[in-house]
């Protein structure tokens, strides 16, 4: 974003501070004093335990050529542009920039898939449109406005992904972005500890609607019935024209799978929207299919065509340890989906185990899956009982909740392939004497417990065997 400290202030509601600045012109617009560019706008937030005010002069000596500046914080140390929240003036420049741009804009969440789905939406429209979107996790009150302001000026169609730690925050997001597409990927069990039940966790993802635009499209999991129940709620905000579009594994959703083929470098299906065309996902799993089902559910409605639909496909690139698939130096084959963890994540990362073909053994290892609430043990009990000899030979459990996997699967594995650790290198040590180069390994629990310790030692490991 390219404005003059004038521009800055009608957008945001402020006022520049010295009248001398007003034709001062930033380039860009960050909130963190550590990585300062050149002609930038600062935004100094304040935390419990932080005021980015602080640093404000540092940031302008650094080459920033303004700041946003709390009128309750007295005299800026520069060029600046006052107003009475620097978070609020932050949300409402975003806005305002979104507004101008006349970019569309694509709102995607869920509690699982959201960002598989943002960087395959992103791959399709990309063939056809300039597209923008959410980097990282980028994705709440502070990183969407930072998302949308950072979107070039050309931008046709912002994909931004919205996520949530509480009620009332995806409105807010909604609100802000004004969505003409939504997309809910699905209702799991991330956030039971801040909401206590998957209904109330469906009814913060359908504050999407809030801002969807009048005439808009909300795609959504046909197969979770929470969406529609909450859809009819009286409470639940949202406009009085707009269509919807539903995919899942079910016969009676609008776009599903019909046939399926897992390969080692992905998959290839077709779909009841598609016809006998069929599609190669180059990311493993089922849920992933789905995932894309949810995709081209988007691309269709901006026109994307089928062939453009599958140069798309085979460009996507994903954010972060998702299902990231690793060659050891033994040899061995390591699925890496140790960012985070959710008993739908993990019966899913291990449904993509069990389809892996051609390996002399499949080897699981599981940790806890946090913030799960009361019935967090009661959870961890039931991804054990997912696991059967088809789809597993070892089980390696680690943490304390991590031994309640292990309980769970007791009723199915005999007790000589089940091995529960709280000791990280214990495991370590026990996992590489089982492990051989024709194996494939899962590994796989929340960004805490920080399994990839276990993915780097594995991977580094000759096994000699």
């Amino acid at each position: 974003m390219t404005r003059t400290l004038e521009q800055v202030a009608a957008m945001c509601g402020g006022e520049v501070w010295n009248t001398e600045d007003k034709q001062v012109t930033i380039q860009g617009v960050t909130t963190d004093s550590r990585s300062v560019a050149g002609g930038c706008l600062f935004v100094p937030l304040i935390g419990e335990r932080f005021d980015g005010h602080q640093f404000a002069g540092d940031c302008l000596a650094a080459g920033a050529n303004a700041v946003l500046w709390d009128k309750a914080k007295g005299t800026p140390p520069g060029p600046a542009v006052l107003v009475d929240d620097t978070l609020e003036a932050l949300q409402r420049l975003a806005q305002s920039y979104l507004q101008e741009s006349k970019a569309r804009v694509v709102g995607i969440t869920g509690s699982n898939g959201k960002t598989t789905t943002k960087d395959i939406v992103y791959s399709l429209l990309s063939t056809t449109y300039s597209v923008h979107k959410t980097q990282g996790n980028f994705n709440n009150h502070i990183g969407l406005p930072l998302t949308i302001l950072s979107m070039p000026e050309h931008t046709e169609i912002a994909v931004l992904e919205m996520g949530m730690s509480g009620r009332y925050e995806i409105e807010l997001l909604s609100k802000l972005a004004e969505p003409e597409v939504a997309v809910i990927t699905n209702i799991g069990e991330a956030h039971l500890l801040q909401l206590g039940s998957r209904l109330e966790i469906a009814r913060a993802k359908l504050e999407i609607l809030a801002g969807l635009k009048p005439g808009g499209l909300l795609v959504y999991e046909g197969d979770e019935p929470l969406i529609a129940e909450v859809l009819q709620e009286p409470g639940t905000v949202k406009q009085d024209h707009f269509t919807t579009a539903t995919f899942g594994l079910a016969p009676h959703n609008d776009d599903y799978p019909v046939g399926m083929m897992f390969l080692d470098d992905g998959t290839v299906f077709t779909s009841s929207a598609q016809g006998d065309t069929p599609l190669h996902l180059p990311i493993l799993g089922q849920h992933n299919v789905i995932n894309c089902l949810a995709a081209i559910a988007v691309a269709r409605y901006f026109g994307v065509t089928v062939q453009a639909m599958k140069e798309g496909l085979a460009n996507v690139q994903l954010t972060g340890m998702r299902i990231e698939v690793i060659t050891g130096d033994s040899g061995v084959t390591i699925l890496n989906d140790a960012y985070n963890a959710s008993p739908t994540s993990m019966k899913a990362a291990i449904g993509v185990l069990h389809n892996m073909k051609g390996f002399r053994q499949k080897i699981a290892v599981l940790g806890d899956m946090l913030e799960l609430g009361p019935t967090e043990n009661d959870l961890h009990r039931d991804v054990g009982a997912f696991l059967t000899p088809d789809k597993v030979d070892h089980l390696f459990t680690y943490g304390a909740l991590g031994t309640k996997i292990a309980e769970g699967a007791a009723g199915h594995l005999d007790q000589e392939r089940i091995h529960a650790y709280t000791d990280k290198i214990e495991l370590i040590t026990d996992l590489l004497d089982v492990l051989h180069p024709e194996d494939v390994i899962l590994v796989k629990a929340s960004r805490g417990m920080r399994l990839e310790e276990v993915v780097e030692a594995v991977k580094c490991n000759d096994l000699h065997q």
